[in-house]
């Protein structure tokens, strides 16, 4: 049984070390969410299969307590903004993308408070990032829906400044592609900037030609 003080692991590693196709997924995820390791994947991979456990046997089940577990759980899940409709369908239908765009670290860049996944974790490990006026200090934090418009930097953090240098400022980003449309072909563009960019002055050049 063990000290009842030992802390015990929260979740469930993979069943074998070495599988190529899960590995090459972990490594596409810690990327893309900024992960320091792959412990935050098994987390969240383990809760999400709790959640679907817990949907399959309540949904075999009629009685009383079953009814209100049922309720509790959707509830649960409804705050998280997991699912969008209370049905045993919506909770199966869960992966794990979306328990990782809640975590605080990915709506930080979500709600455009940081640039990057990597910023956004050193700006909560610093102190820096608060919900509801409480510093969190954990990037894998998961936010409720009724958190996010709460959601910002502590009175004393630099970050509060909105002119802050390393804050994430839309007139930038607007300027950014302003420049680029003038000066920079399309494909030289970053990825969320290119979907942006009209095509309207190649369309000209080839009329000009045309005539």
């Amino acid at each position: 049984m063990g000290h009842p003080k030992k802390q015990r692991r929260q979740y469930e590693k993979p069943s074998h070390p070495w599988q190529k196709e899960r590995i090459d997924e972990e490594k596409v995820i810690t990327k893309k969410y900024g992960l320091k390791n792959k412990k935050d994947i098994w987390r969240l991979s383990t809760s999400l299969s709790k959640y679907k456990r817990q949907a399959k046997k309540l949904s075999a089940l009629e009685t009383k307590q079953a009814q209100l577990e049922t309720k509790q759980l959707f509830d649960k899940l409804k705050s998280y903004g997991l699912i969008a409709e209370e049905s045993y369908d919506a909770v199966l239908s869960m992966d794990l993308s979306n328990l990782m765009e809640r975590r605080l670290q990915t709506m930080l860049v979500t709600k455009k408070l940081a640039r990057t996944v990597s910023q956004a974790r050193q700006m909560i490990t610093h102190n820096h990032v608060s919900i509801d006026g409480k510093t969190i200090t954990s990037p894998s934090h998961l936010v409720k829906v009724s958190q996010e418009d709460l959601l910002g930097f502590n009175d004393k953090s630099n970050f509060k400044d909105e002119n802050h240098s390393e804050r994430f400022i839309e007139k930038e980003v607007a300027e950014i592609k302003e420049e680029l449309e003038k000066t920079k072909p399309v494909k030289d563009a970053p990825a969320e900037i290119k979907e942006e960019i009209t095509e309207k002055p190649v369309e000209k050049k080839t009329e000009e030609v045309k005539e």
